[in-house]
């Protein structure tokens, strides 16, 4: 079960990494105005976010994995929350995305305002998950 823990929390690390730096690639490549930058931005934000999707689907197979070895781990409140937070965090994940198809795409309909704001979710699903597993409170 260790090992299971071990690889989950190296897995989620990757993640979040890429969850904390893509979006702010995101502002930068809003705010790029010439051609040779936009591409160099396609490519950076298609590469990591491969490197998180492999972050993220790692994590959720160790996660799962735990949950199958100790099944009786269901029956905590604070697993549920947990789970809860970390399924809004996949639904960013993909909202990521499809940001970057539609910077690809040329045709982001976002302010670089509003990317430094859509930046800052992963870091309070972070403190969420992070207390909930420290604390359980439930």
């Amino acid at each position: 079960m260790l090992w299971f823990k071990a690889f989950h929390i190296v897995f989620v690390v990757t993640w979040f990494a890429g969850l904390f730096y893509l979006p702010r690639l995101f502002v930068y490549h809003a705010t790029a105005t010439d051609a040779v930058s936009n591409e160099r931005f396609k490519v950076m934000e298609r590469r990591l976010f491969v490197m998180m999707t492999i972050g993220a689907v790692l994590s959720i197979v160790f996660g799962v994995s735990m949950l199958v070895l100790a099944p009786a781990l269901l029956s905590f409140g604070w697993l549920h929350a947990k789970l809860t937070l970390v399924a809004i965090l996949i639904g960013y994940h993909l909202w990521c995305y499809r940001l970057m198809l539609d910077f690809r795409a040329d045709r982001n309909r976002h302010s670089e305002r509003w990317l430094r704001g859509f930046n800052e979710a992963p870091g309070l699903l972070l403190i969420g998950i992070v207390l909930l597993v420290v604390l359980k409170p439930f």
